[in-house]
């Protein structure tokens, strides 16, 4: 079975058709600026030469039309139809209450999902006109929607329940969604295979580490908690997100002259170590600063790195344990600095880092010591194809 899986956003649109009999991918790619000046559609043909198409590209279909010529074209193409094109699985944000799992899509899931937009007003319309577009232009194809914070509904109450007044979560749905949940899904999987036990018999906190990070404490397969929030402002500090602040500050900020729309820009793409470095919101920039001497680029590891450390201290104590830890997404899979920043401090867990084997960047591998009694990995996250493996799955089911 071929699957085209799409992420969808504002004014983006990432692709990647993969062959699941081998869970290999054909081709992948990026349409950028779609609606703005100076569109592009970047595509990449596995094992011929990349090529880009710059033309205006006014909407998601008109990108989708170029995705869908390219590959099927003569020379840059992968297939000759797209009949070959067996479903579509689509990276949607927020489910709400509403998805515990990936679905197909239906009428129904895309009424849902509208109300959905309230809670990701970024993402999820962005997502549905990706949805929207495909079904225009593939009417006949089954489409599946794995949404981000499916996997983390398994959360307790105790864990996703605000102190605020509980007529709020009544009414509005306000609560502690997470996000980031194909990741840490797929991360848990491979690290149950790499560690060679059921995923049933295993506490792990999963680290997604990147410009958005996120921590998940997965216990025997389940996510129990998870740092992001209703929102993915919550939690830990991020490449230009604040994470969790003390709320009364935007109360402080409006009664001085901000504006929420001001106060919501701030946290939201001016924080974050990019608001205490002064330098960038890229880590490699911030390390590369810190170690010329640069205080307030160190300072911003600092806080970056004991936010992640406190989180998995607190889901060890949720899990009453942990048998490993894993480093996944940008940061976590090629910083190995900052792997082993966050690690010194937590040997109380049985953590014991491997100065040599740390030094890899995007390996699947253990970098804790053979006799670590908690280990610690490098997974790198494949979202694209767990999406392929849920449309499979689900496809397959309605046959």
């Amino acid at each position: 079975m071929k699957v085209l899986v799409i992420n969808a956003g504002s004014s983006s649109l990432k692709y990647q058709l993969l062959d699941m009999t081998t869970e290999t991918v054909l081709a992948k790619g990026l349409a950028e600026r779609i609606g703005i000046e100076g569109s592009v559609v970047k595509h990449e043909p596995i094992g011929k030469n990349k090529v880009q198409f710059k033309r205006p590209l006014d909407t998601h279909k008109d990108a989708l039309d170029i995705i869908f010529k390219a590959l099927v074209d003569e020379n840059h193409g992968v297939i000759k139809s797209l009949d070959e094109i067996d479903a579509v699985g689509h990276r949607t944000v927020h489910g709400g209450e509403a998805f515990a799992s990936s679905v197909l899509i239906s009428d129904e899931v895309i009424e849902k999902m509208e109300e959905n937009s309230v809670l990701a007003p970024l993402h999820n319309p962005a997502n549905l006109i990706g949805i929207r577009a495909c079904q225009e232009m593939l009417p006949n194809v089954p489409m599946v929607a794995v949404f981000d914070t499916a996997f983390h509904q398994t959360m307790p109450p105790k864990a996703f329940i605000y102190p605020l007044p509980y007529e709020l979560y009544e009414k509005y749905g306000i609560r502690k969604y997470g996000f980031h949940g194909t990741s840490h899904r797929f991360v848990t999987l491979q690290a149950a295979k790499l560690m060679g036990k059921p995923l049933s018999e295993l506490k792990l906190i999963s680290c997604h580490l990147g410009n958005g990070a996120s921590i998940a404490a997965v216990c025997h397969g389940e996510s129990i908690d998870t740092s992001m929030g209703l929102t993915p402002l919550a939690g830990l500090a991020m490449g230009t997100r604040c994470g969790d602040i003390d709320p009364e500050i935007l109360i402080f900020l409006r009664q001085r002259g901000y504006t929420t729309e001001e106060v919501d820009n701030m946290m939201n793409k001016e924080s974050g170590v990019l608001g205490i470095s002064g330098v960038s919101s890229d880590f490699r920039d911030i390390e590369q600063a810190a170690g010329e001497g640069n205080k307030r680029a160190q300072l911003a590891l600092d806080v970056f790195q004991y936010r992640v450390k406190t989180t998995i201290g607190s889901y060890a104590a949720a899990m009453n344990g942990v048998d490993g830890i894993i480093f996944t997404a940008g940061l976590g899979e090629n910083s190995d600095t900052a792997r082993a920043s966050i690690c010194d401090g937590l040997q109380f867990l049985g953590i014991e880092l491997d100065p040599e084997k740390n030094k890899v960047r995007g390996e699947e591998t253990i970098i804790s010591t053979d006799d670590s009694k908690t280990k610690v990995m490098i997974i790198p996250t494949n979202e694209e194809l767990m999406i392929a493996r849920d449309t499979v799955e689900l496809v397959e089911a309605a046959k």
